[in-house]
């Protein structure tokens, strides 16, 4: 990505987010466990620093959501390296209610010491779950699965689920909903545009030309075959320019002589996060 392209990096640290952390704070004496759900594009990007200490001495699994988003190769990549680091990772699809099953089975893996512990003084555990991640990575989404559609607040907005509640998902198992949780400044540019490129920030702080910018130069260089069949040639040019020619090529005018580069601009970064691009990771474990 050109530096052009970073410089506006998005900052969004909203009051509610301060107060859920101080709830999680408040509330870590009643977790077993924590599952923290990253979007699968972008697996480092939407891990919150803040979690490694805040949750240092719980039980931890990593869901990687919106695979069915995500190249399916990379995301084993992924897991794979989550698993030589020792922590427990598993990819998870919404449109795929098998992956639901597949969670519950990691669950069962990371708990099941403890549980036989509680068996052994003849004690029926019930382990209670904390999901937690940034704004719009699938918390609720995997929640309903889970629970088989006990209530849970889904929106397709950041930030949406702010209350605390409880959800059975299992004879043993009860899930704690969470807001999503930003940490309060996004130092590195690209960790910032990745989680808006995902929708993770809200649009409205956002300047959608400056997004799709820089969204357009990074999917060419990471999936430059699924971006010509979709865009066309990039032909050299850096993202913005790219955005103008793209507009010039649909005949997207808001008036005769003026291109609708908004428009271009919100389409593209539409497509992208509704997958009609193609399955594109932007982050690698080995950073390539």
């Amino acid at each position: 990505m050109r530096e052009n392209e970073r410089k506006s990096a998005p900052q969004w640290y909203p009051g509610h987010m301060a107060r859920a952390r101080r709830m999680l704070k408040e509330n870590l004496k009643l977790i077993d466990l924590v599952i923290e759900v990253l979007d699968a594009r972008i697996p480092a990007s939407s891990q919150n620093p803040d979690f490694e200490t805040l949750f240092a001495d719980k039980m931890r699994l990593l869901v990687l959501a919106k695979n069915d988003l995500a190249s399916a190769g990379v995301t084993r990549a992924w897991t794979d390296a989550f698993e030589e680091k020792g922590i427990v990772a598993v990819p998870f699809s919404s449109r795929r209610p098998k992956d639901a099953g597949a969670v519950l089975a990691a669950v069962d893996r990371v708990m099941r010491p403890t549980l036989e512990r509680f068996s052994a003084r003849g004690v029926k555990k019930t382990v209670r779950a904390l999901v937690a991640g940034i704004p719009n990575a699938g918390k609720s989404t995997l929640i309903n699965r889970l629970s088989r559609g006990n209530p849970a607040a889904v929106g397709n907005k950041p930030g949406v689920t702010r209350g605390k509640q409880w959800v059975k998902a299992g004879p043993y198992l009860e899930l704690l909903d969470t807001p999503g949780l930003l940490w309060p400044r996004l130092g590195d540019r690209e960790v910032a545009m990745h989680i808006a490129y995902v929708g993770s920030i809200r649009d409205e702080v956002t300047d959608p030309e400056t997004l799709a910018a820089g969204l357009l130069s990074e999917l060419y260089e990471t999936a430059p075959r699924e971006m010509n069949a979709s865009y066309g040639d990039m032909g050299g040019m850096d993202g913005e320019t790219f955005l103008y020619e793209l507009c010039r090529r649909r005949n997207w005018m808001v008036k005769p002589g003026a291109l609708d580069t908004e428009r271009m601009a919100r389409a593209v970064i539409d497509d992208f996060r509704a997958g009609k691009l193609g399955r594109i990771s932007l982050e690698r474990p080995d950073g390539r």
